[in-house]
């Protein structure tokens, strides 16, 4: 495959005089994959985007498509680790102190998701969305013939002590429950697995159903071209208020133009609430800032992606290079970014990875739209059923792209969900 990271598809700024079909604004990768299965199902589709496309958190992420990732982000393991992490200003999770006065609601509800009832619940409905996500990116995969771009490599996940290890089996024993193979290692397997790695890590494990898109902005650009060639149309403008009429939604952008669509489904990430708030949806979305340093080809030789979840960050190997990067600052969309964090990550990888080159490597932070229950918003607005939303899915965006575009146009079409849609529904927060 030729395509290059800087082939994504260009946005026209002539915008149609006629009504759309389905309009969706955003063009990340659940906006992509959204419009690839309604474009699928026969629809004509426009995207409607302010920047670039897949130009976002969708170019920087860490490229995983994680469908074993089923443990909500208040799971009692991690939980427990929050005080510790908070005395770290640049450890897995940081909250600016002024910043949490702000979100302290959000903070509540995100403790209160780690309860017994509520921790069921929200698992139980991220193994039905994983299962979906896995089925549908396979489809999307082959339809849109991005299966070079996707690496089959497992994970590693790595334990540095004894109590970490023991520590992790309660979740692990939930991911057995779900169906999902693992391995345990230790020692020679561990070290087959990736050579290179400090001594100071006791076991590991290897997760050989895991997989990592060879670069993520790539991979999207792909997929958008894809689109483009399908009739899909993308469109710039930045959507700055929605009004539902009985037959259509009128799209009022930036500029001062509108544009009329029969469906809207909003697909902004980070950046929803300021549309959703208007409509009367008050969701409870968070920006988590993710940081990360990619480092040129051949810094280190990395086998597949290796997880250092008591520090809360991964490795990726990349086509563009090794991707260093993860841990969670809930700080929102305006304060500037923070990139000793990212040092702070790339010092820790050259531990825990003897010979790692750290020269050269570029700094990025991202925004990850997140909910306190670690479950994405699926579900039309309450005010028109003509107005769907697909955002919220915080670390697993990419992971459940499809899954998502799938419900979305079995939404639009008036089709039964695959799956019951209720825990994820716009009003579960009211």
């Amino acid at each position: 495959m030729n395509c290059t990271v800087a082939d994504a598809v260009r946005l026209t700024k002539d915008l149609p005089a006629a009504p759309l079909d389905v309009a969706i604004i955003g063009a990340g990768i659940v906006a992509l994959a959204t419009a690839q299965k309604l474009a699928a199902a026969g629809r004509r589709v426009a995207l409607i985007e302010r920047g670039g496309v897949a130009r976002a958190t969708s170019a920087g992420n860490a490229g995983a498509l994680a469908f074993s990732d089923i443990l909500p982000l208040a799971s009692s393991g991690k939980i427990r680790q929050v005080p510790k992490w908070l005395l770290d200003p640049l450890g897995p999770l940081a909250i600016p102190p002024a910043y949490a006065l702000k979100i302290a609601p959000w903070l509540i509800r995100f403790w209160r998701a780690g309860w017994r009832d509520r921790l069921a619940a929200s698992l139980a409905a991220q193994v039905s969305l994983m299962r979906v996500a896995e089925a549908e990116m396979d489809r999307m995969v082959a339809e849109a013939k991005l299966s070079a771009l996707v690496n089959h490599d497992g994970s590693l996940e790595l334990y540095e002590s004894a109590r970490e290890f023991q520590e992790s089996l309660a979740g692990w024993k939930a991911r057995s429950d779900a169906g999902i193979a693992f391995e345990h290692v230790q020692g020679a397997r561990m070290a087959a697995l990736q050579p290179g790695l400090s001594r100071r890590f006791v076991s590991g494990t290897f997760v050989p159903g895991w997989r990592t898109v060879s670069d993520p902005f790539l991979f999207a650009s792909v997929l958008a071209r894809h689109l483009e060639n399908r009739g899909v149309t993308f469109l710039a403008g930045e959507a700055t208020r929605l009004k539902p009429a009985d037959a259509s939604v009128t799209i009022h952008l930036r500029d001062g133009q509108r544009l009329s669509a029969a469906q809207v489904v909003l697909a902004t990430g980070a950046w929803s609430r300021r549309l959703t708030d208007p409509l009367g949806d008050r969701i409870p979305l968070e920006t988590e800032r993710g940081y990360n340093t990619t480092l040129p080809p051949g810094a280190f030789d990395l086998r597949r992606q290796i997880i250092f979840g008591g520090h809360g960050f991964v490795v990726t190997p990349l086509v563009t290079g090794l991707r260093v990067g993860g841990a969670v600052e809930l700080g929102g969309l305006d304060l500037p970014p923070n990139f000793k964090r990212s040092a702070a990550m790339l010092r820790k990888a050259q531990d825990f990875l003897p010979g790692l080159k750290p020269e050269g490597g570029q700094e990025w932070m991202g925004f990850r739209p997140s909910l306190p229950d670690s479950l994405p918003v699926i579900g039309p607005s309450k005010i028109s059923p003509r107005i769907v939303y697909a955002f919220g899915h915080g670390h697993l965006g990419l992971t459940q792209s499809a899954g998502t575009g799938q419900l979305v146009a079995e939404l639009l079409s008036g089709t039964p969900p695959a799956i019951d849609l209720s825990p994820f529904s716009p009003r579960r927060f009211d």
